[in-house]
């Protein structure tokens, strides 16, 4: 009989203190989607399934494929973008308390990983939370959190990390749940009250605490989540300035107009009308 054993340097050593995992999600491009430049209040972890594209970060983008993991780090805009033949499927993990640097690169904004020789033991991770987070098994969240952790350490090993402390992931927390509900439900009759009430917070301290870690208030966080889509709509569809307003939420035409013009310098029609002349001006 033989047998090894080793033991823990630092028994310790967790992480339970500094990460929270927040969601789990996993996506396919579709006909029906598009995507529009966001920020979090925390880092997301992005890791290409299959199909390819591209991802933009800021005013930078690159193109990305099966296998890679990028890394957005808080308060960085980004967003993806999928090619039509071959569609874009993936996961993506939202986490607070951490943020990820390539070791020997001066970028601080995202870290781009390939992932090939660890594909199998990543997306066990990450099909493992979100069959947990499916099924809704007794403890099902404490199974999520120590395998979010597991993830974590593991990407440690190839990034310089840093953690954020007790502080961020708090107000981050405090206006998680406020910024997706405007993301879910910006076309419907959003206030303050209903924030609120979601989240459980004074509204005056919800306004504080949005405003300090987004730089605005929750109130024009859903005007500009309106405005964007507003863009798409007049880029993309026939419907009056007038239609898009209705859809969209907005009290008046007027009001929309006067909204879209301070947002984005110039009026809806005008903006369509640029949006028009881009092709003719391409060729």
């Amino acid at each position: 009989m033989s047998s090894n054993c080793y033991g823990l340097q630092d028994p310790s050593a967790r992480l339970n203190d500094s990460i929270e995992l927040l969601y789990v999600t996993r996506s396919r491009y579709g006909a029906d989607w598009h995507s529009i430049p966001h920020t979090h209040y925390f880092t997301e972890l992005f890791y290409v399934i299959s199909g390819e594209g591209s991802f933009q970060i800021e005013d930078m983008r690159f193109n990305i494929h099966p296998d890679q993991l990028i890394i957005v780090n808080p308060t960085i805009e980004h967003t993806e973008l999928s090619q039509g033949n071959q569609p874009l499927e993936y996961f993506v993990v939202g986490l607070s308390g951490q943020n990820f640097v390539a070791p020997g690169s001066s970028e601080t904004r995202y870290v781009k990983l390939s992932c090939a020789a660890q594909r199998e033991e990543y997306l066990f991770y990450f099909k493992a939370m979100m069959r947990e987070l499916t099924e809704k098994e007794p403890s099902y969240e404490a199974v999520c959190h120590n395998l979010a952790e597991v993830l974590v350490a593991k990407l440690m090993r190839q990034t310089i990390h840093s953690n954020l402390g007790q502080e961020s992931r708090k107000s981050s927390k405090e206006c998680l749940k406020a910024q997706r509900y405007m993301d879910e439900h910006f076309k419907e009759n959003v206030t303050l009250d209903i924030l609120s009430e979601l989240t459980h917070m004074n509204k005056y301290y919800l306004v504080h605490a949005f405003k300090r870690e987004l730089g605005c208030s929750p109130i024009n966080y859903l005007i500009n989540r309106r405005i964007r889509e507003s863009e798409f709509l007049l880029k993309t569809t026939d419907y009056s300035v007038s239609q898009i307003s209705q859809q969209l939420g907005f009290s008046s035409p007027s009001y929309f107009s006067q909204s879209f013009k301070k947002m984005v310098g110039i009026g809806p029609s005008e903006y369509r009308n640029a949006a028009q002349k881009e092709p003719s001006a391409e060729n």
